[in-house]
C-alpha cells in the first residue's frame, strides 16, 4: 500500500520502508545523546598567557588588571600636563637623600619625629627602625618593588580569584607581591610561609601599617623546611604560589613541599603557579616528572608568560592543577 506517490515518474515511498527509516533515525539518535565518550588523559598542551590589559574583572565585578584604556588614560594625563620623562630623569626633590643619607640624619636625629619631650613619654608605641623607614628593603630585589603588583594581577587573573578565595605564598618575604594579595582578598585570607626575620619585621613594622592593612589580619608564619602545619589541617586553597623562591631551595625539599601542600589545592579549580623555571621536575626527566605528580595528584598545566603594561616587566611561570580529589 502506498503512503505517498507522485506522478507515474516520481517517488513512490511504502509505508514499511518508512517505518524502517524512522526506526534507525531514532536508534541513532538515542545512541548519540545517551552515551559519552571515556575520559581522556591527554596530556595538557603548553599554554602561553600573554598580559594584555583586557582589564580582568573577578567574579565580584571589581577590576583586577590594568586594561587598555587605563593606558590610555594615563597617556592623556602625562600629555595633558605637558610632562616630559627625560626632563625629569636627573631631578630630585626639594631637600635630596640618597637612603644611606636618609639612614643616617634618622640615626642622629633619633627618628622621624619631632618630639621635643623625654624619650620614655613619647607616645609611639611601635617604633620603626630607620632601615625600615629609608626602605631599603624595597631593594633586596632583583627587580624593581613595583613589579609585585604585576605579579599579582597576573596570577589572581589566572587562577580567576575572588576576594573569598584562599591564597597561600611560599617565601612572601617583605610582602612585594603579598601587599596585594592582602588587599584585594577577605581578612585572614591570605596566608604565608617566610623563613627570614628581617623580611618578616619588615612586612609587620613598616608595609601592613603604611599600607592601612593590619585590618585584614593575614597569616604570616616564620618557618623553613616546607613545615606548613600551623597554618592548620582545614584551609583549602584556590591559589599557592612561589616566586622565585625553588631557584634556592634544594629539589627534594620542594618535592616535600608539594607533597604536604597536594591535599590542601582545590581539586580542578585550584591553581599551584612557580616562577622562573621547575628544574626540580625537568633535572628528573619527563616521564620520572610526571609520575611523580601523578602520584601526588597532581598534573602540569602549561607555561604562561607574562608581559606587563606598565613597569617593562616580563616573567615566566609554570602552572599545576590537582585533577583527583
Amino acid at each position: 500500500m502506498a503512503l505517498l506517490s507522485s506522478s507515474s515518474k516520481g517517488v513512490v515511498v511504502s509505508l514499511p520502508v518508512l517505518l524502517l527509516t524512522g526506526a534507525a533515525f531514532s536508534a541513532v539518535l538515542f545512541f548519540f545523546l545517551f552515551s559519552s565518550p571515556p575520559p581522556c588523559n591527554c596530556p595538557v598542551p603548553p599554554t602561553t598567557a600573554v598580559g594584555g590589559g583586557g582589564g580582568y574583572r573577578s567574579g565580584t565585578g571589581e577590576r583586577i588588571s590594568t586594561s587598555t584604556e587605563d593606558i590610555e588614560w594615563v597617556k592623556k594625563q602625562i600629555e595633558g600636563n605637558g610632562l616630559h620623562m627625560a626632563d625629569n630623569v636627573l631631578r630630585k626633590g626639594i631637600n635630596p637623600r640618597t637612603r644611606q643619607q636618609q639612614l643616617q640624619d634618622f640615626v642622629q636625629f633619633k627618628g622621624i619625629s619631632h618630639y621635643e619631650g623625654e624619650p620614655t613619654n613619647n607616645h609611639t608605641a611601635l617604633p620603626c627602625p630607620g632601615e625600615l623607614l629609608v626602605e631599603q628593603h624595597h631593594s633586596n630585589y632583583g627587580e624593581p618593588w613595583a613589579g609585585g603588583r604585576d605579579v599579582f594581577e597576573f596570577l589572581a587573573e589566572s587562577a580567576h580569584l575572588t576576594p573569598n578565595a584562599q591564597v597561600l605564598e611560599i617565601g612572601c618575604g617583605t610582602l612585594r607581591v603579598g601587599l596585594h594579595f592582602i588587599r584585594y582578598l577577605n581578612p585572614e585570607h591570605f596566608h604565608c610561609l617566610e623563613r627570614d626575620e628581617l623580611s618578616l619585621m619588615a612586612a609587620f613594622r613598616y608595609e601592613l601599617p603604611s599600607q592601612g592593612l593590619l585590618h585584614k589580619r593575614p597569616l604570616i608564619v616564620r618557618g623553613e623546611d616546607m613545615d606548613f602545619s600551623k597554618f592548620g589541617s582545614g584551609t583549602m586553597y584556590d591559589l599557592i604560589y612561589a616566586s622565585a623562591v625553588f631557584l634556592h631551595i634544594p629539589d627534594k625539599l620542594v618535592w616535600v613541599g608539594l607533597e604536604r601542600l597536594a591535599a590542601k589545592l582545590k581539586p580542578q579549580e585550584g591553581r599551584i603557579f612557580v616562577s622562573h623555571n621547575i628544574k626540580f621536575c625537568s633535572r628528573l626527566g619527563g616521564e620520572e616528572c610526571t609520575k611523580r605528580l601523578n602520584d601526588l595528584g597532581l598534573e602540569y598545566i602549561g607555561k604562561f608568560t607574562h608581559d606587563s603594561l606598565l613597569f617593562n616587566h616580563y616573567e615566566i611561570w609554570f602552572g599545576f592543577r590537582r585533577f583527583r580529589a
